[in-house]
């Protein structure tokens, strides 16, 4: 059986103090909301933090408010379980909805948090493994070695990002709220992110994401995630597709957005893809082809997850046709 190490548990009562906690213990700490994830590395002794600071007990972090006319603001912890049950969340943010009721499985998502998802540390198959099965290799770069065993002769960690609703809130332009003892302020969604599989939040130790806020979506606007693993349920992403477009008169496509999870160490925009998009019909199954050709240039996947390298490039392209072909369906 393998057993938590020792830790002190801290529980604040208000955000003042949850700041106020995180400044005075630093880089000692880890917050604690639905340990779907960090209780399980814990155990692994991947993390070892000498405390936990608790969430729950902080009523801000679980506030709303706004609605699909002004914007909605959530709560960082927010329950995935309630996102994806929510009719509002699921009219205005389709895509939202989706990527929460697909994170790992219902006892998962009854205790894990949109704001846990949106931090989760990256994954890799060297890594998220037992304390004596990292240990039988030397370890890796993430922790406690000094190679990555994916790309030996790398100097950086390619540990990838594993999270539903990054690619999702990022594809929505949505924005954060990162809280301090010196104040708050409120970046893009993609900005939380560094491209490094090990320091992949650009949070300092002493922020804590305190609400993630959500644009109000235009009437001819349309989002949607697509997952692939391998089961139905408990496995992280080894592709996640997140599209957003803006159709106009005839279906042409106005503004578009697509990014991808699953493929680097944080998620990846398609920037070329949409681009091409503009100016174009969904309806026009060249149109499509061309487009997922495009995102999926930006997949450059390595043999740190599931399934064969070039079976993972291939469905990328697949899974955003598939995409980009329910967007065109007739709402």
């Amino acid at each position: 059986m393998m057993r938590l190490p020792r830790f002190r548990y801290l529980a604040p009562r208000t955000l003042p103090e949850l700041t106020a906690v995180l400044a005075d213990v630093g880089p000692d700490a880890a917050l604690l909301a639905g340990g779907t994830d960090l209780l399980p590395s814990m155990k692994r002794r991947q993390e070892t933090p000498a405390a936990l600071v608790g969430l729950r007990t902080v009523p801000e972090l679980r506030a709303r408010s706004g609605d699909a006319i002004a914007g909605l603001t959530l709560g960082a912890t927010t329950r995935l379980c309630e996102l994806a049950g929510d009719g509002a969340v699921t009219g205005a943010w389709p895509a939202l909805a989706r990527a929460a009721s697909l994170v790992g499985s219902p006892p998962l998502r009854n205790v894990g948090t949109l704001g846990g998802n949106l931090c989760l540390d990256t994954r890799c198959t060297y890594w998220n493994q037992t304390h004596a099965w990292r240990k039988s290799i030397g370890f890796c770069l993430k922790k406690d070695g000094d190679t990555c065993w994916v790309a030996p002769g790398s100097t950086r960690c390619w540990a990838v990002s594993s999270s539903d609703t990054a690619p999702v809130l990022c594809a929505l332009g949505a924005e954060v709220t990162l809280a301090s003892r010196t104040g708050e302020r409120r970046i893009p969604v993609p900005d939380l992110f560094a491209d490094d599989g090990i320091r992949h939040l650009t949070k300092a130790r002493g922020e804590v994401l305190a609400a993630i806020h959500l644009p109000s979506p235009r009437p001819d606007e349309r989002s949607v995630y697509l997952k692939l693993r391998r089961r139905e349920a408990i496995d992280f992403p080894v592709l996640g597709v997140a599209a957003r477009v803006r159709l106009g008169s005839g279906g042409v496509v106005e503004a578009a957005r697509i990014f991808l999870g699953g493929v680097g160490s944080r998620p990846q925009e398609a920037t070329a893809a949409a681009a091409f998009l503009l100016g174009r019909r969904l309806t026009d199954e060249e149109t499509v082809t061309e487009a997922a050709r495009l995102a999926a240039q930006v997949a450059k996947p390595l043999q740190n997850t599931d399934f064969a390298l070039g079976w993972r490039k291939g469905a990328a392209r697949e899974y955003v046709g598939r995409a980009l072909r329910e967007l065109a369906r007739p709402r």
